[in-house]
């Protein structure tokens, strides 16, 4: 007769058992590892997106400020000025390539400085004769995936103030 009481090892179930019970958690674990990677990548994406935008408007609003006239009369989708030094501008949101465009009047030239660009407006504020303008604010929103952030700002022109 065997003694069974001093039984010692475990039997090949339980260790078929806890073999896959262990292999059930390492596969929630690169499942939640998988997602949290994703996740990483859309909010850096996002992120470099609604920058590159911030920066946009960080130039637009700069030169608006000290700018020596603003059209009044442009389309909503973009803005033309004279820069402080005299160079003749247009800032063009082109709707059909998602970008924001700056052109420069005096020979064409079109340099891209926003991607991603959902829409997009200037609301300008006339001087009282109608001719310039007192101030102009500027809405971006900008898409990457599915995530989409709508960043703004402002400027008054300083030439225009009386």
């Amino acid at each position: 007769m065997r003694n069974t009481r001093h039984k010692t090892g475990f039997s090949i179930v339980e260790l078929l058992l806890a073999l896959a019970i262990g292999a059930m958690l390492l596969v929630a674990v690169a499942v939640a590892f998988n997602a949290s990677a994703i996740n990483y990548r859309e909010n850096e994406a996002i992120f470099k997106t609604v920058n590159a935008a911030r920066q946009a408007l960080l130039r637009m609003t700069s030169q608006l400020r000290t700018a020596t006239a603003v059209n009044p009369a442009s389309p909503a989708n973009e803005c033309s000025l004279f820069t402080s030094t005299g160079a003749d501008i247009t800032y063009r949101f082109t709707a059909g390539d998602e970008k924001l465009y700056l052109v420069t009047n005096s020979d064409g030239q079109q340099y891209v400085l926003c991607d991603n660009v959902a829409a997009m407006t200037f609301t300008r504020t006339p001087t009282d004769d109608g001719l310039d303008c007192k101030s102009v604010q500027i809405s971006m929103t900008v898409e990457h995936g599915n995530a989409q952030r709508t960043v703004s700002s402002a400027a008054v022109i300083r030439r225009n103030l009386e």
